[in-house]
């Protein structure tokens, strides 16, 4: 029995009768204080007690199920264990008024698939995924799947001496990667992928191999869609099953840190899509996301954004980010879309939106859940970065919050991106002209800790290679060179390079593949957010 449940499980049938009889037994993992720092937006670890759990009860092995679903009449689990019968096997609604349903299934193994079968708001029916589970069914199908997490990890030495390498007076050179593409085993072939293991043994010599210091991962949190890269999440605390399973990952990543290379992981906090097995409507209404679309819905994406004034999602947010550091060592979160999450506004017209109490465009509610995110992170894990993909004006989005700033380690210097790429993708006869775009960063690039990338997102639907950019007939190459050399060269540039490289295929050619780099940009002295 772990460590971490003995005393409460002691505690709980000391004071509780169980019935054992029924197919469910009544129990409880959960504390009062757990309660209230769940609804209060403060319980930042939600994943060791929600979702499933194998432990031993009254000598009996089975699965702790604990879900949130406040708008439900009743709540079922189903799945293999019981031939997927919809009703047999209900929770028990908390009596503190919570919303949470929990339950002890005795003889429930690791390895099985599940769902929760909710009769919710205005007995709407939806059969949904487990929000914490850590492992799912390979897409198309969308169950959830009992896993035990435990690894032993062999990346000790990196550990102890990470903060010399994640140091924001460190060299960042950063190799960007989606391994749903890289050197994909069949390139006509978009649904066949390289294992974890495979990945291991291919992509950590190569980025060993080119110098870079940090590898980051396009998305891996579970996901339905494969065209979305991964920034359409259905699974916060799951490893995407695409490439195996979570401890394939951890093997992933322990290679990395053992070769002395950090790995980030981009996440998304800002929206998800609306797939029936995932967050939307959970309980038959609007309980994760807003329920006011004029907030609640991302015209950008078709998805929906969290409501962030919910304490209970701020919790499960903010926990899953705590996972990610916690249970797979990364060294780093960058935070997709934080533009579309601090702007009310972002990507609406006039009448599509309503201010805030005070007549502005933030949307407070999601400052202070991002300033409360980067003060976890650097309280609990000092020696990591946060970073934000922000492309706006907004101030102070790396700077500690005690100096009334968001809290982020960096944050990505998108203007210098979208100038750089218009001066070279011009003829050099006219560049002349436009110097300005090629200089205009150096206004204000001691506002912020910045990244410079030139990012995936400028590489796609038709953008084309970073190559082909260019104007030249001759000499591409070489114009190439100079934008890199220009980013060694930065003002600030005391930071290393990195490459993108999607699409390399297992023959060594490139299928037009991007080429993108990121140069770390910052103050001369780091900072640590409070």
């Amino acid at each position: 029995m772990p460590n971490k449940y003995k005393e409460i499980q002691e505690k709980f049938t000391s004071e509780n009768f169980i019935d054992t009889s029924k197919p469910v037994w009544n129990y409880s993992l959960l504390t009062d204080e757990d309660i209230r720092n769940f609804q209060n937006g403060t319980n930042y670890n939600l994943y060791v007690k929600f979702g499933s759990h194998s432990i031993q009860v009254n000598g009996v092995w089975g699965m702790y199920f604990c879900v949130w679903a406040p708008n439900a009449t009743f709540v079922f689990v189903t799945g293999n264990f019981n031939d997927w019968d919809k009703v047999s096997h209900p929770l028990t609604p908390r009596w503190d008024r919570s919303g949470i349903w929990e339950g002890f299934i005795p003889n429930f193994n690791l390895g099985e698939l599940y769902k929760y079968h909710i009769v919710g708001y205005q007995n709407r029916v939806t059969e949904k995924g487990d929000p914490f589970a850590n492992f799912w069914e390979l897409k198309p199908l969308t169950s959830s799947i009992t896993w035990d997490m435990h690894y032993d990890w062999e990346d000790d030495d990196w550990m102890k001496n990470r903060n010399k390498n994640n140091a924001l007076n460190a060299p960042w050179s950063i190799y960007e990667v989606h391994l749903g593409s890289w050197q994909r085993p069949d390139a006509f072939n978009e649904h066949k992928y390289n294992t974890y293991d495979q990945i291991r043994e291919r992509l950590v010599p190569y980025v060993k191999e080119m110098g870079f210091t940090h590898v980051e991962f396009m998305p891996l949190t579970e996901h339905p869609y494969d065209g979305s890269w991964g920034y359409q999440t259905t699974g916060y605390f799951a490893t995407t099953s695409r490439f195996g399973d979570p401890q394939g990952l951890m093997r992933l990543i322990d290679a990395f840190h053992q070769e002395g290379i950090g790995v980030i992981l981009d996440w998304v906090p800002s929206h998800y899509p609306y797939d029936s097995h995932g967050l939307y409507m959970f309980d038959g209404t609007h309980t994760y996301e807003y329920a006011d679309m004029r907030k609640g819905f991302h015209p950008d994406w078709n998805s929906y954004v969290f409501n962030y004034k919910r304490g209970e999602v701020k919790s499960f947010l903010i926990s899953s980010a705590r996972f990610w550091f916690e249970r797979y060592h990364i060294d780093g979160i960058r935070v997709d879309a934080v533009s579309s999450m601090l702007k009310l506004n972002y990507s609406r017209k006039e009448g599509e939106w309503e201010p805030n109490e005070h007549g502005g465009d933030g949307n407070l509610e999601a400052i202070h859940f991002i300033k409360d995110l980067n003060e976890m992170i650097y309280r609990d894990f000092p020696d990591v970065q946060s970073i934000a993909e922000e492309a706006t004006d907004w101030p102070g989005v790396s700077r500690p919050t005690f100096s009334d700033g968001l809290g982020f380690g960096m944050k990505w210097m998108m203007g210098w991106m979208h100038d750089t790429l218009d001066y070279f993708k011009r003829d050099p006869v006219y560049r002349k002209y436009h110097q300005n775009d090629f200089t205009f960063s150096m206004m204000y690039y001691y506002d912020e800790n910045f990244m410079l990338p030139i990012s995936h997102d400028e590489v796609v639907h038709g953008k084309s290679p970073l190559l082909f950019k260019m104007r030249v007939i001759y000499g591409k190459i070489c114009q190439s060179q100079v934008i890199f050399t220009y980013m060694w060269t930065h003002l600030t540039a005391n930071f290393c390079l990195w490459e993108a490289n999607s699409d390399k295929l297992p023959n060594g050619t490139i299928n037009q593949n991007w080429i993108g780099f990121y140069l770390n940009t910052t103050a001369t002295q780091a900072h640590k957010p409070a």
